[in-house]
Order: C-alpha cells, then structure tokens, then sequence
C-alpha cells in the first residue's frame, strides 16, 4: 500500500540520518474507503493525488507547531505492506481524517518511493498558510482562503536520490 507521510524539511532530515521516517506509530494519508466515498472517483491515481494532498495539509500543521522550519510543505510516498497501515474506526467518519491511517512499526527511508516538496516560491504563502490555520479551523472563511492558497502550490515531485540535497546534506 502506497502511504503519503507527512514531514518538514527538518523532519525530512532527521529521517535521512537516522533511515526511518519514524519507529510507529505513524500518521500518514493513503487511499481508504473512506477517502473514495468521499472523493467518488474510481481513478487510483486521483485518489492518490487526494490523499497527497490530505498529507500536504498534515504537513502543513507540523509547519504551524514548528516556527523554525522552513516553511515547505513535505510528504513522502512509501510502499508499506498492507497489514501495517489501518484506518482508525473511531475517526473513520470524521471529515478532518479522510485518508488518514496509522502505520505500525519502523518505517525505512529506503522503501520511499519519493519525496514531495513545495517549490521555494511557495514559501511565503505556505508560511501565511501555516499562520491562519488556527483561525481556518475556528471558522474564520479568510484564513481559510489564506490556507487554500498554499494549496495553490503543486508540491515538486523528487526522487530519494535527491533527499540529502533537499535537506542540504548534499556535496
């Protein structure tokens, strides 16, 4: 099963020395039953696009709990087995958890499949983003317009080859 994690780029860096994106459980976004009822598509690739893009605004609350990250939305793709990752059946109608699964166990960095990262452009409206996110959850429609807008941001697709660079690590 393909598994959308959510990261920052310190996190993304944590993860390349020490080879697991974390020790379990793990919050990560992956097509559930849930997501395809709401989403009503047959198409795995939109649904997988959707759960992307549930994990980009997982990302995005790290960012708001960390004001020293870079301000960059991050996700990782990696291929678990599908007996390590289950929805939670308390929260599986809760619109706030659409896509949402609970990963058991390590997670090895080696079985990414790719990195998801916002463009530097993106910065300042992910940093806005990450700001008016309270206020979005509290009902307020023009911070809600604000997080939209980092979601206007289509994250760049990488190749694990490239992590140590992303995160500055590289020669």
């Amino acid at each position: 099963m393909r598994v959308y994690v959510p990261l920052t780029l310190p996190g993304l860096a944590e993860a390349y020395k020490t080879g697991e994106l974390g020790v379990g459980p793990l919050v990560a976004y992956a097509v559930t039953p849930a997501l395809r009822e709401w989403y009503v598509s047959d198409d795995l690739e939109e649904l997988e696009y959707a759960a992307l893009n549930r994990a980009a605004l997982a990302s995005l609350r790290l960012l708001a709990a960390d004001p020293e990250a870079a301000r960059r939305r991050v996700v990782v793709a990696v291929d678990v087995p599908d007996r390590a990752a289950a929805s939670d059946p308390d929260r599986a109608l809760d619109p706030a958890a659409l896509g949402e699964v609970r990963v058991d166990g390590a997670v090895s960095l080696a079985k990414a499949a790719a990195v998801h990262v916002d463009a530097g452009d993106a910065e300042a409206d992910v940093a806005a983003a990450a700001q008016a996110l309270q206020a979005a959850d509290g009902g307020d429609d023009d911070a809600q317009f604000v997080v939209d807008g980092a979601e206007d941001h289509e994250l760049l697709w990488y190749a694990t080859q490239e992590i140590q660079n992303l995160v500055g690590l590289g020669d």
